[in-house]
């Protein structure tokens, strides 16, 4: 049976402050105070794991020893069918160390040129860690969400973060960059991780 979330405070593992505020808007309705590991001055680990998961158990478990908070760690990616499934957990690296997305979507318009369709699909793996002075010391929840669609160019909308301005998702005709937050969190592959997790470890207040 998985933990109970049941602590005040809970730390997003993450520097990326776009990525904090929509976990954030995912968890209001649980009335937990929630502070970023940016915002906390926490260093930001070498992330060497080979999948989403790993990753993000790498950052959540960071996150925990140093804060001493419960932690929470999202590790995602833009996953291009053609490309074999790249750039997948190397998503933020293909945009360099300034974080330059339009470098990244650049790359990926230059390695699909030769294709009509491009199918893809976000994944987001969420890590939730208990620090090792917990009752539940060193235990980590681990939650896997998707979301399937379709690249599109040129870029549309200033919305979002990241990849949104090209990615479609299924059954719809904006990117993510193009819809409204709450129409775009509905819908995401990190809403479907946190309805996984909110099912199993948080009860509202």
């Amino acid at each position: 049976m998985a933990r109970l979330f049941s602590d005040q405070k809970l730390v997003i593992a993450s520097h990326n402050q776009g990525k904090v505020k929509e976990i954030s808007v995912l968890l209001a309705p649980f009335g937990s105070q929630v502070i970023s590991a940016g915002d906390l001055g926490l260093d930001e680990p070498v992330e060497d794991g080979g999948s989403f998961i790993a990753n993000a158990m790498i950052k959540a478990q960071a996150a925990a020893k140093a804060s001493g908070f419960i932690s929470l760690a999202d590790d995602s990616g833009l996953c291009v069918d053609v490309l074999g499934g790249s750039p997948g957990i190397h998503s933020a690296r293909w945009a360099g160390p300034d974080k330059d997305f339009n470098i990244a979507i650049q790359k990926i318009l230059d390695a699909t040129a030769d294709f009509e369709t491009v199918a893809a699909h976000f994944t987001c793996a969420l890590a939730l860690c208990w620090p090792d002075n917990h009752p539940d010391g060193g235990h980590c929840e681990i939650f896997e969400g998707y979301v399937m669609g379709k690249l599109s160019w040129p870029q549309r909308g200033n919305r979002g973060f990241g990849y949104d301005p090209i990615f479609v998702p299924d059954g719809f005709d904006l990117t993510f960059a193009e819809m409204e937050p709450a129409a775009k969190y509905a819908i995401s592959h990190r809403a479907n991780a946190f309805n996984q997790m909110v099912a199993a470890c948080f009860k509202a207040p």
